[in-house]
């Protein structure tokens, strides 16, 4: 029992974090490449838009669950989203109860909540694939701006830094305070003391970054980074590790037919939501 408290600690969260961000634990679309995997997101990411039968959303998400267990996203995010969607499906069930709905109001929330919960999954199983470096290639080559696929991967590579940051701003106002000699009844003391370190750690940590931030961005420019990111020689010299084989168009075709098949089921088998 003490092993699995330890388990969950703010290392572990760190650590998480740290994994989902960098794509370290592999997966069925982390070998891929990055402009197909964000191609495969994309579909997914639209499609339930185009349609209110809940038959091919609930395949479209079956589909994208498959894909999160594949693409062997984290505990921590995988077990935020469950936690999500449970309190989401009960609030669904309460409101149609609180305001007199009937079965059509359930089944227009319920709707609602497959396709967003079906554009999260394909948002975790894509982007916890793709590393901070392969997904900024990706935007570049699919001719994003540049500032945008380095806005990215610099966002991706702050994360470490800002959680050191934050580390050892909360460690210092921890040391310069005096331990509470007494907690209050179930410890409430002790929740409004974090609560004000978080919120006092806020501005400091929020300094801190802005000065690295300067001084990556002037050692960047230094080296020419906006004329290489935006003339066609750099691009070209720096995209050139893309390749694309057979396993990444036959991802694309494998998608649009599970695409196709869960339309046909849904003609097959229908169930409209609130929109007919």
């Amino acid at each position: 029992m003490r092993k699995e408290r330890d388990g969950i600690s703010v290392e572990w969260v760190k650590l998480e974090l740290l994994r989902t961000a960098y794509a370290t634990r592999g997966g069925m679309l982390a070998a891929r490449d990055p402009r197909f995997v964000i191609g495969w997101y994309l579909i997914f990411a639209v499609v339930p838009w185009f349609t209110h039968n809940i038959t091919v959303l609930a395949a479209l998400f079956t589909v994208c669950a498959a894909a999160v267990v594949l693409s062997r996203v984290g505990p921590l995010i995988l077990g935020l989203f469950v936690i999500g969607f449970v309190v989401e499906s009960l609030y669904v069930l309460f409101a149609a109860w609180f305001f007199g709905g009937d079965l059509t109001t359930v089944l227009a929330l319920v709707e609602l909540t497959l396709k967003l919960a079906t554009i999260s999954l394909a948002s975790m199983a894509a982007f916890v694939s793709l590393d901070p470096e392969k997904l900024s290639d990706g935007l570049l080559s699919l001719h994003a701006p540049a500032m945008l696929s380095f806005g990215v991967s610099y966002g991706y590579r702050m994360l470490p830094v800002l959680m050191e940051e934050f580390h050892t701003v909360v460690d210092g106002h921890r040391l310069r305070a005096a331990p509470l000699t007494d907690k209050g009844f179930l410890g409430w003391r002790a929740v409004v003391r974090t609560a004000t370190t978080l919120v006092q750690a806020f501005y400091p940590l929020m300094l801190n970054t802005a000065k690295r931030t300067r001084t990556t961005v002037e050692a960047l420019e230094t080296k020419g980074f906006t004329y290489a990111a935006e003339h066609p020689d750099g691009r070209r010299i720096r995209l050139a590790h893309l390749r694309a084989d057979r396993w990444d168009h036959l991802l694309i075709i494998g998608t649009l037919l599970l695409v196709a098949a869960s339309f046909a089921l849904g003609q097959a088998y229908p169930l409209h939501g609130g929109v007919r």
